[in-house]
């Protein structure tokens, strides 16, 4: 089954902002702390990396204005299939680091599809 990409960039989308939403009252230590939302945040984070493993196996170049697409990609590979060795720091870097970003990278593919 061929999946749609810009329901995928929008399912990516939503995961984002749930990220953003789910932590925006939390410092790092919140977040070690809660259980619920670390388990929330995770599963958003795989959602996103699935939805841009399903956009590169319909048209990688999609994909071309993500910085390190690969690296989501692997990252929800480490949290579904590792969940054992996912370390609360990077989770929580990323987070604050890199969904900001990714979210104004998909938002601007989402205009352009």
């Amino acid at each position: 089954m061929q999946h749609d990409p810009l329901v995928c960039i929008e399912d990516a989308i939503t995961a984002c902002e749930l990220i953003l939403e789910f932590t925006k009252t939390m410092v790092e230590v919140d977040f070690y702390l809660d259980l619920k939302t670390k388990a929330a945040v995770e599963r958003e984070f795989e959602i996103v990396g699935e939805a841009l493993n399903r956009i590169k196996k319909i048209d990688v170049y999609i994909l071309a204005e993500v910085d390190n697409w690969r690296e989501i990609i692997g990252f929800r590979n480490v949290i579904a299939h590792g969940y054992d060795v996912v370390e609360d720091e990077i989770v929580w870097d990323s987070v604050n680091r890199d969904i900001p970003k990714l979210l104004k990278q998909l938002k601007k593919i989402a205009g352009n599809l």
